[in-house]
């Protein structure tokens, strides 16, 4: 199934199917991440187009993590604006960066700066595999300077109660819905401006 596919009655199914079969969950997951109401029903953080006042060109990308928003620029002076989740304090990218990679339903694994705040996850040290489960969701934009990854992403999320909040490690999460249309819009190479 390509990410264009990729449909809520699908990941929903597909966390059905992994707590039927008894695969094992990070400690932390919860029934409600799959049965999770729709984040985008609080109209602040819904996917809307809006006007574009800024500089930045036609397909650049704007992560105002103060806002807890992320802006595709479009022409015309309009953007497209998703609701995010952002980096706790102190956690949290700023500056210019290149998309470098992207990947439909990742794997994840915590860096070991990440192991050293939070000890509890090193029971994933070897990684968690791709699905409804992994912490990445259903897609990941790998974000890039000087040709290295930062190991910042902008990624889907299984917690989208999350969305509006400075909760994770660093990175940027977006509903999974939301994720794989961003997913779809960018091309690597994608200039992403984070604020």
């Amino acid at each position: 199934m390509g990410i264009d596919h990729i449909t809520r009655r699908a990941i929903v199914l597909g966390g059905l199917a992994t707590i039927v079969s008894g695969c094992g969950a990070p400690e932390d997951w919860t029934i409600r991440s799959v049965f999770a109401g729709d984040p985008d029903q609080n109209p602040r953080y819904r996917k809307q187009e809006v006007a574009y006042y800024g500089w930045e060109a036609p397909g650049t990308v704007i992560v105002n993590t103060g806002e807890r928003f992320l802006y595709y620029v479009e022409s015309g002076g309009r953007a497209t604006r998703y609701g995010i989740a952002v980096g706790q304090e102190g956690l949290s990218f700023k500056g210019e960066a290149i998309i470098g990679r992207k990947a439909e339903w990742p794997s994840w694994r915590p860096t070991e700066d990440m192991m050293l705040r939070k000890p509890r996850l090193a029971q994933y040290a070897n990684g968690v595999p791709g699905g409804p489960l992994n912490p990445l969701g259903a897609a990941a934009l790998y974000l890039y300077q000087g040709g290295q990854d930062t190991l910042f992403r902008v990624h889907g999320t299984n917690e989208p109660w999350s969305i509006g909040q400075a909760v994770s490690n660093g990175c940027i999460r977006m509903t999974n819905a939301n994720i794989v249309d961003l997913f779809n819009r960018v091309p690597v190479g994608t200039r992403v401006v984070v604020i």
